[in-house]
């Protein structure tokens, strides 16, 4: 979950294209609260990388605090923006 101002500033687009390059499965989207949610699936190490990014977010983004949550893998093989 990334809080800040994190809609309407290239973040789903940017995190799934980073997400893609690293070979993550999984998905991002916007929820109405204004907070992004966001599923990595993959290697743990390309899995930190992007959380890593999710910290600073794209340029015009203003990430307030990242929380990560550690889950049951299900399979995810490919990125998605929902």
């Amino acid at each position: 979950m990334v809080h800040g101002r994190v809609h309407g500033v290239g973040f789903r687009v940017g995190c799934a294209r980073r997400a893609a390059e690293a070979g993550l499965g999984g998905w991002v989207r916007n929820l109405p609260d204004g907070t992004v949610e966001a599923v990595f699936e993959g290697e743990p190490g390309a899995v930190a990388s992007l959380v890593r990014w999710c910290d600073e977010g794209p340029p015009m983004a203003s990430v307030g605090r990242v929380e990560i949550f550690d889950e049951q893998l299900v399979g995810e093989e490919r990125f998605s923006v929902r």
